[in-house]
């Protein structure tokens, strides 16, 4: 999972030297933090969170496949 979410923000931003992914996991739960440069920001979350929302729809529909729970936190 965290690869999946590496390579979407990377393909976002204009800084994708900047972008890290940390996952801590958990027995059926793995939270995965994305951080991005500042001025990034705002083309990872997207008008209104769409961009933020399609990419935790696409992180859902791929752990659901591997009988597990993921929750993506952007952090600033």
């Amino acid at each position: 999972m965290k690869e999946l979410i590496e390579y979407i923000a990377k393909a976002l931003v204009d800084h994708p030297e900047q972008v890290k992914v940390a996952e801590i996991e958990g027995e059926r739960t793995s939270v995965i933090e994305l951080s991005v440069a500042k001025e990034d920001l705002g083309k990872v979350i997207g008008k209104q969170g769409k961009t933020a929302r399609a990419i935790r729809t696409i992180l859902t529909a791929a752990s659901t496949k591997l009988k597990k729970r993921s929750v993506l936190e952007i952090i600033e």
